[in-house]
């Protein structure tokens, strides 16, 4: 004979199970990209203006590949990521500031993988696989003539580190910044990191400089956190509205691009790993508004580790990427530090 439930119970049965559904989805960002084994982030920011570096190193044997969706991208090494290429290990990746200048930060970091013997090997010798990306920060703080640099790219090699991750205002993130699509009223912008877990021990994380067009959009309440600010400054502006009534864009459409990496310690084939790539690019469009403009390069890289033997969930990976995206670029712009000109998330709520 069936079982009757009462209708009370069941209504208070999918009412808490509701609650906890709300309370998964709700929970802050946490955890960081170093939380993949073996993965180490190295960070060096120039003391003369707001701009730096950021280095992911990778363990051996590590398969990268990268999705690229803006429309002004600055890259180095990256048609060698695409499946249908030989080489599949990566040893580094690069984020830095500086513009195309700043993709001269990989010429140090492959000084230093050389001098520990790390890189492909050929003709007798060792090549350091090391991608790059770059996002335009040149007028942030004056003086554009001082970008980061190969030395910047060795120290940040240097000193990488499993472990904390700075977030904020620091290497790549020092000189970013948000909201400048519309009014010519931005926000300071910054790097974050962010990890999540899914069963038998999978760990996906990722690590992003923002310096985005569009304003950041906490995914969870749908509002706007940071980004082109009301009239008096204290304020932000809501961004679908100013894209639906704008006709033009007035704001430094050309000073963006989000740049960052995911990782993960599941076995992927560069095939997988780009697929995981793509989707992680929905964690960006949430995350941002608007997203992958003319005026930004938006690059995403993926790290597979392979300490998973196990057969990876391409989708659930992917999904987790998408997630930990997301997360990163909300701690980037609220761990930052203001600059003139460009308000912190911190300012707006002093005010």
């Amino acid at each position: 004979m069936p079982i009757r439930v009462p209708p009370l119970v069941v209504s208070a049965f999918l009412f808490v199970a509701a609650l906890g559904l709300h309370a998964q989805n709700s929970a802050a960002p946490s955890g960081q990209i170093t939380d993949v084994p073996g993965i180490r982030v190295g960070q060096y920011t120039l003391t003369e203006r707001p701009t730096g570096c950021t280095v992911v190193l990778a363990p051996p044997n590590t398969v990268g590949a990268v999705d690229q969706r803006g429309g002004a991208p600055g890259t180095r090494e990256t048609s060698l990521l695409a499946p249908e290429n030989m080489v599949e290990v990566v040893h580094a990746i690069v984020l830095s500031g500086g513009s195309a200048y700043g993709l001269s930060t990989a010429d140090g970091v492959m000084r230093y993988l050389s001098e520990q013997n790390i890189g492909y090997p050929v003709s007798g010798t060792v090549v350091p696989i090391v991608p790059a990306a770059i996002l335009l920060d040149l007028s942030v703080g004056g003086k554009p003539e001082i970008r980061p640099g190969p030395e910047c790219g060795y120290h940040a090699a240097a000193t990488a580190a499993a472990g904390v991750v700075a977030q904020g205002s620091v290497g790549a993130g020092a000189g970013a910044t948000v909201g400048k699509f519309a009014n010519n009223r931005p926000m300071k912008g910054g790097i974050g990191t962010a990890s999540l877990r899914g069963p038998d021990g999978l760990v996906v994380g990722a690590i992003i400089a923002v310096n985005a067009a569009g304003s950041i959009i906490d995914r969870r309440t749908g509002k706007p956190v940071a980004g082109v600010r009301t009239a008096d400054g204290g304020g932000l502006e809501d961004p679908f509205a100013l894209i639906r009534g704008t006709s033009r864009v007035i704001g430094r459409e050309m000073e963006n691009t989000t740049i960052g990496v995911v990782a993960t310690n599941a076995r992927l084939t560069k095939a997988q790993a780009l697929r995981v790539s793509i989707m992680a690019q929905d964690g960006l469009a949430r995350a941002i508004f608007p997203a992958h403009t003319p005026g930004d390069g938006d690059t995403l890289f993926v790290l597979a580790t392979g300490g998973l033997t196990d057969a990876p969930n391409v989708s659930r990976i992917g999904s987790l990427a998408a997630e930990a995206v997301s997360d990163a670029i909300l701690r980037a712009v609220r761990e930052a530090t203001g600059l003139p000109g460009y308000p912190a998330v911190r300012d707006l709520v002093k005010r």
